[in-house]
C-alpha cells in the first residue's frame, strides 16, 4: 500500500495478478479444502504448467522487440519428436540427442529472423508460415506415427527427479527465468531490445542495430522452444500435437503478463505470474466442475482482456495533456539529461508526451539546444543545429528523445546528405 498525499493505493495497477490469486486460494481453499489446499496441488501445478511457462518465456523476448513468432509451437513440437527418434531409434546417447533438438530450435529462429529482417517479411506472416513448414518436416521425420519414447533412466530423472517435493523441471523454468530477466532488465542489450520494439525507426535514428536484435531475441525464443520440446518429451513423452495447442496459453500469458509489475511492458516474472494464476483458477474450477474445457476457456479470455486492457490504457495515457515543461540549461561540458517529467520508459514511449507529434517535436528541438550548447565555438554550434534540424521534423512523429535516455542509447543522428553525424553524448539514467 502507498499514500501519496491524499491518494490511498493498492497498487492494482501493477500487483493485480498477485490479489487474483490470492482470491482463487481463498475461494477454493475454502469451497475444497481437503482437495486444494495440499501440497500435491502445489507440485502438480508447478510442474504441469512448467513448459507453458517455457513457452511463454520464448515469446516475451520476440515481443519486447515488436515481432512474433508464431512457430514457437510447431519448433516444440519438432524438438521432442526429433530427440525421442534420435535415442530410441538411431540410439544415440541422451545428450548429443539433446544438443541436436536444440540446434534445430537455433536454426529455426535464425531463419526466422532472416526472413523477417533480411527479406522485410511481416513477422506474423513469416513466422506462421515456417510453422507450416516445420509441421510438415515433423511429419516426414516421425512417418506421422508417434514415436517411442527413450527407456533410459537418465532421461526420465532430467525432468521427473524430485527437489523438495518439485520436479526438476519447474527448476529449469526458474533459471530460464532469470537469465531472461538479466539479460532484458540489467543489460544494454535488453534496453535497445526494449527501444526496438517501442519504435523501430526512433531506435535506428539513434544508432541501435534493429535488424539484428530482432534477429538476435528470434534466435533466443526458437532456442527455449527447442529446449521446452526435449524437456516436454521426457516429462510426458513425446508427441505430435502438443506444440500448437500451448501456442495460445503462450500468449496469453505474455500479454497478460504485460499488466503486470511493469504495466505496458512485456516482462519476465508478468509472464510467470500469469501462468500460474490462470493455472490455479483453472485447476480449482476442474476441482468442482470435473469439466475439461475450461483451460481453452480461460486462456482465451486472458487473451482478449489483457491486450483489451493494454489498448485502454494506451488510449487513456494518450489523452492526458502533456505538462508544460521549462527549458533548462546544461552546464559547459557537462552530459545533457532529460528534463524533469521526460524521463522515457524503455517501452519507447515518454509519460509526459506519449503520442503527441507536437511534444515529441518541442522535446527533440530543446534537447538539440542544450546539446549544442555544450560544445565550444558559435560557428560549430550552426553547424551542428543545421545538420540536426531535418531530423527533428523527420522524428516528429516518433517518441521523444527522452524515451532513448531512459534505455542509454547513444545520440546518433544523419545529416540531410544521408551521412551519419554523431555528437558524441550519450544520455545517462
Amino acid at each position: 500500500m502507498r499514500i501519496s498525499g491524499k491518494r490511498l493505493g493498492f497498487g492494482f495497477d501493477r500487483f493485480s495478478g498477485l490479489y487474483l490469486w490470492a482470491l482463487f486460494i481463498l475461494i477454493f481453499g475454502i469451497w475444497e479444502p481437503h482437495l486444494f489446499l495440499t501440497l500435491g496441488t502445489v507440485h502438480s501445478i508447478a510442474s504441469e504448467q512448467a513448459v507453458a511457462a517455457l513457452l511463454g518465456l520464448a515469446v516475451v523476448v520476440p515481443l519486447a522487440t515488436g515481432a512474433f513468432d508464431l512457430s514457437i509451437g510447431a519448433t516444440a513440437n519438432l524438438s521432442a519428436v526429433m530427440v525421442a527418434i534420435l535415442q530410441s531409434q538411431q540410439h544415440w546417447s541422451m545428450w548429443p540427442a539433446i544438443a541436436v533438438a536444440l540446434l534445430i530450435g537455433v536454426l529455426i529462429g535464425a531463419l526466422n529472423g532472416f526472413i523477417i529482417v533480411r527479406l522485410q517479411v511481416n513477422a506474423f506472416i513469416a513466422t506462421l508460415g515456417m510453422a507450416t513448414i516445420v509441421g510438415a518436416v515433423e511429419t516426414i521425420v516421425s512417418g506421422n506415427s508417434q514415436p517411442q519414447p527413450p527407456t533410459s533412466s537418465a532421461w526420465a530423472d532430467l525432468t521427473q527427479y524430485q527437489i523438495f517435493g518439485f520436479q526438476a523441471l519447474f527448476f529449469y523454468v526458474i533459471v530460464v527465468a532469470l537469465i531472461s530477466w538479466w539479460f532484458l532488465e540489467r543489460t544494454p542489450a535488453g534496453r535497445y531490445m526494449y527501444a526496438t520494439g517501442g519504435n523501430g525507426v526512433a531506435a535506428r535514428l539513434s544508432g541501435v542495430r534493429v535488424g539484428g536484435w530482432t534477429w538476435l531475441s528470434l534466435i533466443f525464443s526458437g532456442t527455449v522452444a527447442g529446449l521446452a520440446g526435449v524437456l516436454f518429451s521426457s516429462q510426458s513423452g513425446p508427441s505430435l500435437t502438443f506444440g500448437p495447442a500451448l501456442l495460445l496459453p503462450a500468449y496469453a500469458a505474455a500479454f497478460l503478463g504485460s499488466t503486470q509489475l511493469h504495466p505496458g511492458r512485456f516482462n519476465v516474472w508478468g509472464t510467470v505470474l500469469a501462468v500460474y494464476v490462470l493455472a490455479t483458477g483453472v485447476f480449482g474450477v476442474q476441482l468442482i466442475t470435473s469439466v475439461q474445457w475450461l483451460n481453452d476457456m480461460f486462456n482465451g479470455v486472458a487473451l482478449i482482456v489483457a491486450v483489451s486492457f493494454a489498448v485502454w490504457r494506451q488510449r487513456r495515457a494518450r489523452a492526458q495533456p502533456a505538462p508544460a515543461q521549462p527549458a533548462e540549461s546544461a552546464p559547459r561540458g557537462a552530459d545533457p539529461g532529460p528534463a524533469d517529467g521526460q524521463r522515457g520508459s524503455a517501452n519507447g514511449q515518454s509519460p509526459g508526451l506519449r503520442g503527441s507529434p507536437a511534444g515529441a517535436s518541442m522535446c527533440l528541438a530543446r534537447w538539440s539546444r542544450r546539446c549544442c550548447r555544450s560544445r565550444a565555438g558559435a560557428r560549430a554550434r550552426r553547424r551542428r543545429w543545421r545538420s540536426c534540424r531535418p531530423t527533428w521534423r523527420a522524428s516528429a512523429t516518433g517518441p521523444t528523445i527522452s524515451a532513448w535516455a531512459s534505455a542509454g542509447l547513444p545520440c546518433s543522428w544523419r545529416r540531410a546528405s544521408g551521412k551519419r553525424r554523431s555528437h558524441g553524448a550519450t544520455w545517462r539514467r
